[in-house]
């Protein structure tokens, strides 16, 4: 059933660009510390950018964990399942960083985006890969896409660049575990 490869070819890669939704999950060092898991809505916010190399962008969000998570120590999983059609989880486990909107590299990151980095996205996370396995998805339940939601973009819209930045400082300058998040003043 279970199976690894040794890196994400262009059959795997279609298949997960085609998946609407994913979820990642991260970890803080201390083990009392809160574990996070993410869906992500994929609306061509997920990029492969070699065999061994992934991106999505994160959009502004109330909590601020993958990045707090993946500033402290960088473990990350990306999971994508089948809601349709064949059963299938696929996993990919490795070390992620963060772009923030403010760092140097952040445009040609979301340049690798079809639709580019929308006023609401903060960072791009990219994972350097080391494990790839998918396993049969027998568990997961059939389910009809209707479509993704607008309300993301209209918030971010609403807000404008400036009540963004103000957001990132009021929700986003630590995890709810008190882990450094993004300094907004600095743009850090």
């Amino acid at each position: 059933m279970a199976k690894t490869y040794d890196g994400i070819d262009q059959t795997l890669s279609e298949w997960m660009l085609d998946q609407p939704v994913f979820f990642v999950s991260t970890a803080p060092l201390s083990q009392e510390g809160s574990l996070n898991c993410s869906p992500k809505g994929n609306r061509d916010e997920f990029a492969v950018l070699d065999e061994r190399t992934v991106a999505f962008l994160d959009q502004t969000g109330s909590g601020v964990e993958t990045i707090a998570h993946l500033r402290e120590n960088g473990r990350i999983v990306v999971m994508f399942c089948a809601f349709a059609g064949p059963p299938r989880i696929v996993r990919l486990h490795g070390k992620g960083r963060v772009v923030l909107a403010d760092d140097a590299e952040f445009d040609e990151f979301a340049d690798r985006f079809p639709g580019g980095a929308g006023i609401g996205v903060r960072s791009v996370i990219v994972v350097a890969v080391r494990r790839v396995s998918d396993s049969c998805g027998y568990g997961v339940p059939l389910m009809a896409f209707e479509g993704h939601r607008p309300t993301m973009d209209q918030w971010s819209t609403r807000k404008g660049r400036d009540g963004i930045r103000q957001y990132w400082a009021d929700k986003n300058a630590t995890s709810i575990d008190g882990i450094s998040g993004i300094d907004s003043r600095a743009g850090r």
